[in-house]
């Protein structure tokens, strides 16, 4: 169903207005939404891979960055795996609802805690079409209707879910305007979307540090932050060799534009010897360039010299920041110093040691012996993601469905005034 070109508050008024009945659709409709939502991308998948090929010409003629292009990028198969994301979330227990505290006063009075839909949630995002299709999934599942702000890099792929998504909540009697973009309006849109208090109840940036910071500082809407993925290894003094080289490969190379790829290994000094020769060979071997310092550069052929910008970078791409530290205390303290607070791991078989990082590193998510791209909301359970919170209000860490709920009490009396 395409949108009729409308301003952008007009858009998300009609959100507004499509959230009350959306946030009283019962556990089976919902499902229904999103199992004829995945039926329909899966119809569509050629108009959508075409439209996506669209942007990708413009955006390598733009020099959009070759990170920027693998999260722009759908083919046949990532169409497809859109659609079963969708199809997981509709699997999903549904969150409204949830008891989530009873008692009864003294009065008599029989109180209830339970979890509601937020109404209406908006995002902002950057050449991530998986995101239109997620978080709209999530938002339907969840009993909200939602806002978007794919890009411009996006634009055509955008339209195109956008659109399909629409016709598909069109065909089985829900209000399509619970599904809006302001991505029509470019920046202005964007502006009005981080205004728009009262209409829009929760924002969830995801992209670029610079643009969550600029949401987070611009926005009259509450914002629930997602964050830049500094995301940090820990080669401890007894870090087995297979574990090492594997677990840092795959969190480098298996997908490096992502927020929970590996940017910076720190290696403790006494298992400097032992480790980084090998563990820098297989990154070499799968394309990576090491920054290291001097440290490293000693113990290991090839390595770029690292400069001190190079601890705070998320690379976003096949380089990784190498550093050998004194001993755990040090790791700690660099973490501490350039963490983005989202992902860090370990890799001992020291279990005070473990216990230890787990007890004091202070981020979203922190592991012992596992590769850091395990951060993520399908990972977890959740189907899909709707961002990575690095914040500590309501919702930490990969956010799925419960994250899009919020609360109210229900109160049941027969006829008790306060004394």
């Amino acid at each position: 169903m395409t949108q009729v070109l409308a301003t952008a508050h007009d858009r998300m008024s009609r959100a507004k207005d499509a959230s009350r009945q959306v946030g009283l659709l019962g556990d089976a409709r919902k499902r229904e939404a999103l199992l004829a939502v995945a039926d329909a991308i899966v119809r569509s998948s050629a108009a959508i891979v075409a439209a996506n090929d669209e942007d990708l010409t413009r955006g390598r003629a733009d020099g959009l960055s070759d990170a920027l292009q693998d999260r722009l990028r759908l083919d046949a198969v990532r169409v497809g795996a859109l659609a079963a994301a969708v199809r997981e979330i509709a699997a999903l227990p549904d969150p409204v609802g949830r008891v989530l505290d009873e008692r009864t006063l003294p009065s008599g009075v029989r109180l209830q805690k339970v979890a509601v839909p937020f109404g209406v949630v908006g995002a902002i995002y950057e050449a991530r079409p998986n995101v239109t299709v997620d978080i709209t999934a999530l938002a339907l599942r969840s009993g909200n209707a939602v806002v978007l702000r794919g890009g411009s890099a996006a634009l055509h792929t955008n339209r195109a879910l956008v659109e399909v998504m629409r016709g598909a909540l069109e065909a089985v009697g829900i209000d399509p305007e619970a599904v809006q973009t302001v991505d029509d309006f470019g920046r202005d849109g964007a502006r009005e979307l981080m205004r728009a208090r009262g209409l829009v109840d929760v924002l969830v940036p995801r992209g670029s540090a610079q643009l969550i910071e600029t949401v987070v500082t611009e926005s009259s809407v509450p914002v629930i932050e997602t964050g830049a993925g500094v995301v940090h290894i820990v080669l401890d003094e007894s870090a087995p060799l297979e574990w090492a080289r594997d677990i840092v490969v795959n969190a480098k190379v298996q997908r490096p534009s992502v927020c929970n790829a590996v940017e910076t290994v720190l290696v403790h000094r006494d298992a400097a010897q032992r480790l980084v020769g090998p563990v820098v060979q297989a990154l070499h071997d799968a394309g990576v360039t090491v920054h290291g310092d001097t440290a490293v550069a000693a113990l290991a052929p090839d390595v770029v010299p690292a400069t001190d910008d190079d601890w705070a970078l998320e690379h976003l791409s096949l380089d990784l920041s190498m550093r050998v530290v004194d001993d755990l205390d040090d790791a700690l303290a660099h973490i501490r110093r350039y963490s983005t607070h989202h992902t860090e791991s370990i890799i001992t078989t020291d279990d005070a040691n473990a216990e230890r990082f787990l007890a004091e590193v202070d981020s979203a998510v922190v592991m012992a012996n596992a590769s850091t791209r395990f951060t993520d909301g399908g990972e977890f359970g959740f189907g899909a993601e709707v961002g990575i919170s690095t914040q500590k209000l309501h919702a930490r860490g990969p956010m799925g469905l419960a994250e899009l709920t919020s609360t109210k009490w229900l109160a049941r009396g027969a006829g008790q005034v306060r004394d």
